[in-house]
């Protein structure tokens, strides 16, 4: 797990986990979309998003993404909305991890990891063990909202280590997903295992890229400081390709 930071805030929030880019997965489908999208985030405190669409069925070509980025943040900066964007994505977890090397954030080692929506698969750790083995640092996204890590969170306890993270949605801690949800995503929180909160935001009005309610639930589990660090020292480090 990545070391909190023990230092007050200087700057503003981080979102890793954010479905942003228009036209590429089920995330907005124009431009005007993401552009409000990125006032909320704005408004919250947000001023960097990783932008982190699905990389299952279809394979965004890397290059593809790369120019939507760069597209909407000439549209942010053309209306001074201070919110910087970088590409990245959600990788379903029973991909090639060959097929994997584009879609880390920001050209960093780390990359989002979705599992399946239904169970987690009895090869989890090794498809995790494979990700490692080929230089990635897994982060494991949204456990809380998985069946059987509900059930079971000691499935995912089991996996984790240095090399492998987990972020929760800050929508789960604001109970959004359901009482099941919010109850393990506190429980994963107590337990020290959460290195971020994101956002997973896929729209201006369904679930939207807000941070600040999540953090402040956090905050009355972990304290203030160790929660602002899941928004802030920690995404910063993976921005910044720290290991």
């Amino acid at each position: 797990m990545i070391t909190t930071a023990t230092t007050a805030i200087t700057a503003g929030m981080i979102d890793l986990h954010c479905h942003i880019l228009a036209g590429i997965d089920d995330g907005p489908a124009v431009l005007s979309q993401s552009i409000a999208m990125a006032r909320i985030a704005a408004a919250d405190g947000i001023s960097q998003i990783a932008a982190t669409p699905h990389i299952k069925n279809k394979l965004h070509p890397p290059a593809v993404i790369s120019k939507a980025v760069a597209r909407l943040n000439t549209a942010l900066a053309e209306r001074r909305i201070p919110v910087e964007i970088v590409p990245g994505g959600e990788a379903y977890a029973l991909l090639d991890p060959l097929l994997l090397k584009g879609y880390t954030i920001n050209n960093s080692r780390y990359i989002l990891i979705e599992f399946p929506h239904t169970h987690l698969p009895r090869t989890a750790g090794d498809l995790l063990f494979k990700l490692v083995s080929q230089g990635f640092k897994p982060i494991i996204v949204h456990p809380e909202r998985n069946p059987s890590i509900i059930r079971r969170p000691d499935l995912l306890l089991k996996l984790l280590n240095s090399n492998i993270l987990v972020q929760i949605t800050a929508g789960s801690l604001s109970g959004n997903f359901g009482r099941q949800e919010m109850e393990c995503a506190c429980y994963l929180l107590e337990q020290g295992v959460v290195s971020f909160i994101g956002t997973d935001a896929h729209s201006a009005e369904f679930r939207p890229p807000i941070l600040s309610q999540g953090v402040n639930i956090a905050a009355g589990i972990i304290g203030r400081r160790k929660a602002l660090a899941l928004v802030t020292s920690n995404p910063a480090a993976v921005l910044g390709g720290k290991t």
